[in-house]
């Protein structure tokens, strides 16, 4: 049969209008993704973001770009995250300190700004001192911060407000001493802190275990005890500091993959199943496993969930601790 002009016409316009629709959850990836990392180089957050990347890369056979946003104790890399086209060609990690931020008053920013995807990680914080340090364990630690004058010991590990700092906040209040017993030098992530304490910078640090796992490898630091509720797999000779001390405390940090909210649900719902996919991938496996990171996946709705149960408990330590803004 032979077609009219009107036909034919009729079948191009109808064939332009349904290219011109909307993105659907097929075309996702559409182009080179960004992943942010709002810490530096070389801590946590960012080692599992890069292996994250690769493998996510492979996976969906476009370029995927991690880039470290860091500065302003977190908020630039959160915010540009947040401020990004809800697409989904751009991700981020967030952490803990989502929580923190807005409650020491330097963003408005919180987990709401976020199109919610999984929690992959979650880990006790420690505490650390220098490998030639005189403190053998956490009770000599604890009895010459109780004879220190306010501020002569100094520690770091995390931003200010950060959970690295909050962790040592925390075991100095349980301990029965001031927050601004040691005093807290602000660090871009864990990494940079560690580092400051191996050069000697600081008496003492807090961090996860696999953040450290370099350093303690070199023989430059040694963790005294960890904040858990129970002896890590991954150091089993490292006492909780409740079996320790007798003093009833405990904090780690997370980490997630996010979006910026808005980003439509179909999206949002293949996002979130590749990335899964990803983080059973064998390569991602067994590196979590060598360094010593917990694993999990944790998404949509029940991830939303836990972020907002964390901004809650965070806000009430930073208030208890006197750094929440007024």
């Amino acid at each position: 049969m032979k077609l009219t002009k009107r036909q034919i016409m009729g079948g191009l316009a109808l064939l332009a209008s349904s290219l011109a629709l909307p993105a659907t959850a097929q075309d996702w990836p559409d182009g080179r993704i960004t992943l942010i990392v709002p810490w530096g180089a070389g801590g946590g957050t960012d080692a599992t973001a890069r292996i994250i990347g690769t493998l996510l890369q492979e996976r969906v056979g476009v370029p995927v770009a991690v880039e470290n946003r860091t500065g302003g104790s977190g908020v630039i890399g959160h915010a540009a995250i947040a401020d990004a086209t809800p697409d989904g060609q751009t991700i981020g990690v967030a952490t803990l300190e989502i929580g923190t931020m807005h409650n020491l008053g330097l963003t408005e920013l919180d987990y709401t700004a976020y199109t919610p995807l999984g929690l992959y990680n979650s880990d006790p914080a420690a505490i650390f001192v220098n490998a030639r340090s005189d403190f053998a364990d956490i009770g000599g630690l604890l009895a010459a911060l109780e004879d220190a004058p306010d501020r002569q010991f100094k520690g770091s590990g995390s931003a200010q407000g950060g959970v690295n700092h909050l962790a040592l906040a925390g075991m100095l209040m349980a301990a029965g001493m001031p927050a601004e017993r040691v005093a807290w030098v602000p660090s871009e992530g864990a990494a940079p802190g560690l580092q400051d304490l191996a050069a000697g910078g600081v008496e003492v640090a807090t961090a996860s275990l696999p953040e450290a796992a370099a350093l303690m490898g070199a023989g430059l630091i040694r963790p005294l005890a960890v904040f858990a509720s129970e002896r890590l797999d991954i150091a089993p000779d490292v006492p909780t500091f409740n079996e320790a001390t007798g003093h009833d405390f405990a904090l780690g940090s997370w980490r997630g993959l996010v979006a910026p909210a808005g980003v439509a649900p179909e999206i949002a719902a293949q996002m979130t199943e590749v990335l899964g996919e990803v983080l059973q991938d064998p390569q991602y496996v067994s590196f979590m496993t060598e360094r010593g990171y917990a694993m999990q996946w944790t998404t949509g709705a029940d991830f939303e969930s836990f972020m907002m149960t964390s901004d809650a408990a965070l806000g009430d330590t930073l208030r208890a601790v006197g750094l929440a803004a007024q």
